[in-house]
């Protein structure tokens, strides 16, 4: 069982992981601002969900896999890096549910869990979360550690849309929505460089 220490440092350190600046909060901003609050729920319950089942495999010892065959964490590499440049483009390209009811959709919620493993963000956070407070991969600890990230992972995700929501009345301008998706795809293509770093 973990101590009340070890405990508080995890929820911080899931707290902050999960709050700040990334993939996953940045389309969801994105999405919220673009699709509304609603709509993209599914898409935030799939990062959540998706986040603590990568926590979990990866408590689990699915990085000796990376061990056996090094090359596929560089192809993981690179699969990641060009699948982000495509999702940014996307989001530099989308138009939004006011101009467009058809075109363009949020995410789905199994989108959503799959992303994750494509997130470099996510690999370093389930990478260092794990190493950090299940050392050991003691399946009570990678469980705890995986429970106290969807605990705090789902509010912090859902604040992003939501700030993206109340966008939708200042983005109601063709122009200054077509502003904000570059803006967004901007900085997801950033947070990729920096998450690589």
């Amino acid at each position: 069982m973990m101590s009340f220490e070890m405990m508080t440092a995890l929820a911080l350190f899931a707290l902050v992981s999960s709050i700040t600046p990334g993939p996953n909060n940045l389309m969801l901003m994105s999405s919220g601002a673009n699709f509304g609050f609603k709509r993209t729920t599914p898409h935030m319950f799939g990062v959540t969900l998706g986040f603590m089942l990568m926590l979990f495999l990866v408590g689990l010892g699915i990085m000796q896999l990376f061990d056996l065959f090094p090359l596929s964490y560089l192809i993981l590499k690179v699969f990641c890096v060009v699948y982000l440049l495509y999702l940014a483009y996307k989001i530099a390209t989308s138009n939004g549910q006011q101009h467009t009811q058809n075109k363009g959709k949020p995410f789905t919620f199994i989108q959503a869990a799959l992303f994750q493993w494509v997130n470099p963000k996510a690999w370093a956070m389930a990478l260092s979360a794990i190493s950090l407070y299940a050392p050991n991969k003691n399946v009570s600890a990678v469980l705890i550690v995986s429970a106290v990230f969807g605990l705090i992972n789902l509010p912090c995700v859902s604040s992003w849309t939501l700030v993206g929501e109340k966008l939708q009345h200042w983005l109601s301008s063709p122009t200054r929505l077509k502003l904000f998706n570059y803006l967004m795809a901007l900085l997801l293509v950033v947070s990729v460089l920096f998450s690589l770093l």
